[in-house]
């Protein structure tokens, strides 16, 4: 049994002479909780139906002034229309989530390790050189694109999924190493202690012991960077000037001005937000439990 099974009588006991319950909501509070949540849903799912719409439009419903919420008939024109556009969609959502994958890669390379160091070594002024690693997030990465892009034109980095990963990994740096700095000191210096005399190094307690416990981390970060580099815009706008290149949301920019009379092809525009948006909701519904945990990982002590 363990020490927080054998004490479980002793607090539940202590809680009921000093008054202190768990209260649930009852009555009329619990319907108005369930009413603002309802709201709250409703609110945010509407601009995805309606876009959703949009996107089974006719073009000529979708331009219509002023616009119908409801289509008066389902047409999928839209989205072949946006699938043989320029290059062709495959190849805008190949370079999206090879760009995407490699940020990831690159991300969890960085501060996987770091964090670790951060958290375990004995590193002089550690925390101060924690603290100047999260100064760059009050950096606009837009300030410095371009510096960045004369610096990757010399290297021969712009049109390159590797340089614009590269960007994307810089911004998502300064919170990936904050979680996992987080995340590595939440963990038990007993069980590295045990490791160490059992004869692991550094290295093997790493990898055998403080990996399998931060995987909530690993996944949440992953998650994060997936995202910042599957919807990032100006980067890939300043470094790519290939229309094999590109990635979704410049083909989403550019579907703006498509139509044969120069306007916005609203119904093109709206199929390309709903395919860009499947792969980040499908993504969070299936990890959605180990990204909670993970950004509680260190909260409490």
């Amino acid at each position: 049994m363990s020490i927080v099974e054998r004490l479980a009588p002793a607090l539940e006991a202590r809680r009921s002479r000093t008054g202190f319950r768990r209260r649930k909501p009852r009555g009329r509070m619990r319907y108005l909780i369930g009413a603002l949540l309802l709201l709250l849903l409703v609110l945010m799912l509407l601009p995805l139906v309606a876009a959703f719409f949009a996107s089974v439009k006719t073009p000529v419903e979708a331009a219509a002034v002023p616009p119908t919420f409801i289509p008066g008939a389902l047409s999928f024109d839209s989205y072949f229309r946006l699938w043989e556009y320029q290059a062709g969609l495959p190849v805008y959502l190949i370079n999206s989530f090879g760009t995407a994958l490699l940020t990831i890669g690159f991300t969890l390379i960085l501060t996987i390790p770091a964090g670790f160091a951060l958290a375990r070594f004995p590193l002089p002024g550690k925390e101060i050189v924690f603290v100047f690693l999260l100064l760059a997030l009050i950096i606009p990465y837009q300030a410095l694109l371009t510096p960045i892009f004369l610096m990757f034109a010399t290297l021969k980095l712009t049109n390159s999924l590797v340089g614009l990963a590269i960007i994307h990994t810089a911004i998502q740096l300064p919170f990936s190493l904050y979680v996992m700095r987080n995340s590595f000191e939440a963990v038990p210096t007993d069980l590295e202690e045990a490791a160490v005399i059992d004869g692991c190094n550094s290295l093997q307690v790493l990898w055998r012991v403080c990996l399998p416990l931060v995987v909530p981390a690993i996944i949440t970060v992953a998650l994060f960077a997936f995202i910042t580099s599957w919807n990032e815009f100006l980067g890939a706008l300043v470094m790519m000037n290939r229309q094999d290149s590109f990635t979704l949301p410049l083909i989403l920019a550019a579907a703006r001005t498509e139509t044969s009379l120069g306007g916005t092809d609203w119904g093109m525009l709206q199929a390309g937000v709903m395919i860009s948006v499947l792969p980040c909701v499908a993504i969070y519904l299936l990890l959605q439990k180990y990204y909670v945990s993970g950004l509680l990982s260190g909260a409490v002590k």
